[in-house]
């Protein structure tokens, strides 16, 4: 989020040089994610930074941040995302139902309108980890019509809503819940389109990004992540992976039969964009079924980053993290855009924390490999990634047999494996800061067993195909997480600060130089962004999964964050599950959880009071 822009300069922006309809829904979203009073998307801004210039809270004040309001949605179920704030008006949504509340800023949160979805509670036996939802999106109006919320649902319905109102305006099925497919992530909006993902690669599910016109929710195009190039949107030609065209059918030559169908690569991440490249840029998730000895071959393209065209679709370049996966390392993660120095020369990168406890850096225009180093010392189920372009083994992992669920065979326990299968970081997003230049990152601390076995694929059912166990990293800091500045272009981290529990909370980076975070025991916590030095402190009713944000009203900032235990981490306390394998092995690691927190479904809002702007 750039410098904050006056309402007045920003209306008068929106004005010039814009035509009516398409073009100026194009600019209006790109111009108004420059203004640092509102937070207009779910990533803050289409770099995903999660980047705010306000700077009235600061490290000099922020220990006098208190509880400004709050608000509570009245769900009791894993609350991920964050709202949005645009203008006077607030946009808090929920689990499932899929709640979405429009709150007035200038009436203390007073409720504007509330829109709550009806949808068959069948779905929720189907979403895998929890019953979360990553957020709305906003879109400015096209060719005349309203402003716009758009929810994707859990039964994978995605509606546009009167931004004034809560009147729907269009329904689209984005999936079969059915079938398994599910709606967790939060939309993207990019000119005059929205991109929706999908859910499900636990139950088979093909994986797939589409995009829908927002004037009326007809798609406009969809890109699957396996089988045919026409239906992955792929040139054999021009569509590049590490610099070399991907040539003919690279993904069906990567799958044993029709595999591809029930393949997985999933889409439930964040996305962000590249204005000036036109390029969207995503993960793709794990292949089914978790058990390696069932799907010989690469398994392309899932577990990759896509690098695609917001017009057409067609795929620029696609880079596969973990062939063959043997462990659930789910591709998904945000790509956070960034500017900066790596081996001396100034570079425009994609920065990518994956789940398999590598953190990648690459060249966004063109998909090079630049860095891909680990961000958590206890890794261990490969050495290193191959950064030599004249190998044959070139941006691949170098597997470690001892922790190869594949080489182990079926039925076999393989043990120690760093990270579990939750990663060194899940979908929780990252910050970076362009002041300090650093990537300040939530990160699991957490290693497992894992037990594959073979397993029978029925649509609508799980496709899972292994047992596991997790716990704390051994020999460390006996905690199950860390929060890290990284510097990606140098591939290190820069400090550490250790928690008891996996930090599952998105981060907000400020021009203030404070950084924010939450805890699962349900602490928002401040610090320092260059040295990491505790500021602040304060423990909300529940734990936090959710994203931190901030804006500004009425020369007022305020930072936001959602409360409510739950997602992967926390799914034994949040569906009541007691055995330790239960929850895909999170229950028996995350056990403890109870004792600190208890369910909750809280939005609380933070300021300094008498403030003023950073020196």
């Amino acid at each position: 989020m750039l410098k904050m822009m006056t309402k007045a300069a920003l209306a008068t922006s929106l004005l010039i040089g814009l035509g009516a309809g398409v073009a100026s829904a194009n600019e209006a979203l790109a111009t108004m994610q420059k203004n640092a009073a509102d937070w207009t998307m779910p990533t803050g801004d289409y770099a995903n930074t999660r980047y705010s210039t306000l700077d009235k809270i600061n490290k000099g004040n922020v220990k006098d941040l208190v509880p400004a309001w709050t608000f509570s949605t009245g769900v009791l179920r894993g609350h991920e995302g964050n709202p949005l704030v645009i203008g006077d008006t607030m946009y808090v949504h929920t689990p499932f139902p899929n709640i979405v509340y429009a709150l007035d800023l200038k009436d203390n949160g007073s409720i504007k309108w509330k829109y709550e979805p009806t949808q068959d509670p069948n779905v929720i036996p189907v979403m895998c980890c929890d019953t979360v939802n990553r957020g709305v999106a906003y879109a400015p109006a096209v060719d005349g019509g309203k402003d716009m919320v758009i929810l994707h649902q859990a039964d994978t319905t995605v509606v546009a809503l009167d931004a004034k109102t809560g009147e729907q305006i269009w329904s689209v099925k984005n999936g079969d819940s059915s079938k398994g497919e599910t709606g967790t992530a939060a939309p993207m909006v990019v000119k005059d389109k929205v991109m929706i993902g999908i859910s499900g690669g636990e139950f088979g599910v093909r994986g797939s990004l589409t995009a829908y016109n927002l004037k009326d929710g007809t798609q406009a195009w969809r890109a699957y992540s396996t089988g045919p190039d026409a239906e992955m949107l792929m040139d054999p030609e021009k569509t590049t992976s590490l610099g070399k065209p991907v040539g003919a059918d690279s993904s069906l030559k990567t799958w044993e039969g029709d595999q591809w169908k029930i393949g997985g690569g999933t889409t439930w991440g964040w996305y962000s964009y590249d204005p000036e490249l036109n390029l969207v840029y995503y993960g793709t998730g794990n292949p089914s079924t978790w058990n390696p000895s069932q799907r010989p071959g690469d398994n392309k393209w899932s577990m990759a980053i896509m690098a695609r065209d917001a017009d057409t679709g067609m795929a620029k370049w696609v880079y596969q993290m973990t062939p063959h996966d043997e462990w659930d390392f789910d591709g998904v993660n945000e790509m956070i855009l960034a500017d900066i120095d790596v081996n001396g020369a100034p570079r425009k990168v994609l920065a990518h924390f994956d789940r398999n406890g590598f953190a990648y850096t690459l060249d966004r225009a063109t998909g090079e490999l630049l860095v891909a180093k680990k961000y958590d010392p206890a890794v261990n189920w490969a050495t290193e990634v191959v950064m030599d372009p004249a190998s044959d083994q070139y941006g691949r992992p170098q597997v470690v047999a001892q922790y190869s669920t594949e080489q182990n065979g079926e039925d076999v326990n393989s043990t120690g494996i760093c990270p579990a299968a939750l990663g060194t970081k899940d979908q929780q997003p990252a910050a970076f800061s362009p002041k300090t230049k650093l990537f300040y990152v939530p990160t699991n601390h957490v290693c497992m067993d894992y037990e594959p076995f073979r397993v029978a694929y029925t649509a609508g059912q799980p496709y899972v195909g292994a047992t596991l166990s997790m716990y704390p990293a051994p020999n460390s800091h006996g905690g199950m997480g860390n929060f890290i500045a990284w510097d990606a272009g140098k591939g290190e981290i820069v400090w550490s600060l250790p928690e008891q529990f996996s930090v599952w909370s998105g981060a907000l980076a400020t021009a203030g130089d404070v950084v924010f975070y939450g805890t699962l025991e349900g602490f928002l916590k401040a610090v320092d962004s260059t040295t990491g030095e505790e500021l602040y402190k304060f423990k909300t009713p529940s734990g936090i999964i959710a994203n931190v944000m901030t804006y500004e009203t009425d020369g007022q900032q305020y930072v936001g964050v959602l409360s409510g235990i739950g997602g992967w981490a926390g799914i034994g306390l949040a569906a009541g599950l007691t055995d330790p394998n239960a929850g895909l092995g999170a229950v028996g690691g995350y056990a403890a959880l109870s004792k600190y927190t208890a369910l909750g479904g809280q939005l609380t809002v933070f300021t300094v009071p008498n403030q003023t702007a950073a020196k």
